[in-house]
């Protein structure tokens, strides 16, 4: 598999999932609490520490990629915040007494805007990520992961 394909399965799979689990989870508390930057990187540790496991991946390698990750999902908190307002407008905007189709289309477009810039910020991220590890801790690494949610997935569907 060249380097490339293999960079793009990386952003696939791991994209998805982080902001999924690590990212919505994190940010999106119902009950009221505040964010806790702790719990957050102790949470991203013990995924990555699980993405790892049976690999030779040291210590150093495991912290350096939950930093980069963390710093990623960190970073793209207000584009989170802007795609929660995004749709609360378009949603308004779908629901009033008279369709705007450039204001729907406006806020369509910036939904994609938003989107691109969170996801170019996760493939870096991924791909910083990724040069900290061997090629076979790579493959491991996103085995591993997406495992995890593909089994998440069937036993919540059970």
């Amino acid at each position: 598999m060249s380097n490339l394909n293999l960079k793009t399965m990386m952003a696939a799979l791991l994209a998805g999932s982080l902001a999924m689990t690590a990212g919505g989870l994190a940010y999106a508390k119902p009950n009221g609490q505040d964010f806790d930057p702790a719990k957050f990187q102790q949470r991203i540790e013990k995924r990555v520490d699980r993405a790892l496991k049976g690999t030779d991946a040291t210590d150093q390698q495991k912290k350096q990629i939950a930093d980069i990750l963390s710093s990623s999902l960190k970073d793209t908190k207000p584009l989170r915040d802007q795609r929660l307002e995004n749709r609360k407008a378009m949603q308004d905007a779908l629901q009033a007494p008279t369709l705007d189709p450039a204001k729907i289309e406006s806020l369509r477009a910036e939904q994609m805007r938003i989107t691109d810039e969170s996801s170019k910020r996760f493939t870096k991220a991924l791909t910083d990520a990724g040069n900290v590890l061997t090629q076979q801790q790579r493959q491991a690494f996103f085995k591993n992961w997406n495992n995890r949610d593909h089994e998440r997935h069937h036993r919540d569907r059970g």
